[in-house]
């Protein structure tokens, strides 16, 4: 399968449990468009590991939503057993009135088309970040024991804007307030030395 980063991300229409536990049936991932979105695939509802990822999208969204930026999760789960976790409280183990979509993913064509999909018909943890135009342009995909860091995908959306505001690039560990460089070798060079006087 090919990359799908820097490529158009793919659209779908399925049934979402909305943040107000209304069933839309008609929901679209074109309809983000002039949004950035954040599109993350979890295994399974009523499991382990993903409740802890869910509530934690859940923590920091207004700080995702600072950023203009939508949470929009997806199993291969219905939209009754969605909306079941979410009336069950989280020291039951469910995920509570979070507020964000969940979306359906019944037919598992959504999984099949990020490439997430597991022979055994579940999806992997993929975490896709997607651009106001519609474009993939990051994404991480954890085997299903390892839970992802929510503070990343936030970090990574700031590192995409601030790219997109000033057209200097992000290098490692880099965060917001942190200085950035020049795509030249002349940027590259300055860069590397400010950071050597810095571990000196």
């Amino acid at each position: 399968m090919s990359p799908l980063i820097t490529k158009p991300a793919p659209d779908f229409t399925a049934t979402a449990v909305m943040p107000d536990n209304t069933l839309k049936e008609d929901f679209s991932l074109a309809d983000y468009r002039g949004k950035y979105v954040v599109l993350f695939f979890y295994p399974l509802d009523f499991t382990f590991v993903c409740p802890s990822e869910i509530l934690q999208f859940d923590k920091y969204l207004n700080q995702f939503k600072e950023k203009n930026c939508e949470i929009i999760g997806v199993s291969i789960d219905s939209q009754f057993s969605h909306l079941a976790w979410k009336n069950t409280p989280v020291n039951e183990g469910g995920i509570g009135n979070i507020q964000y979509p969940l979306v359906a993913d019944l037919d598992k064509k959504i999984s099949l088309d990020y490439g997430v999909l597991l022979d055994a018909g579940i999806a992997l943890r993929g975490t896709f970040l997607i651009d106001k135009e519609g474009i993939l342009r990051h994404s991480v995909i954890n085997d299903l024991p390892l839970g992802r860091n929510i503070e990343e995908a936030l970090r990574m959306v700031g590192a995409l804007q601030f790219h997109e505001k000033h057209g200097d690039v992000c290098p490692a560990n880099w965060n917001e307030g942190d200085e950035a460089m020049k795509p030249t070798r002349k940027g590259v060079a300055e860069y590397l030395s400010n950071l050597n006087l810095k571990r000196n």
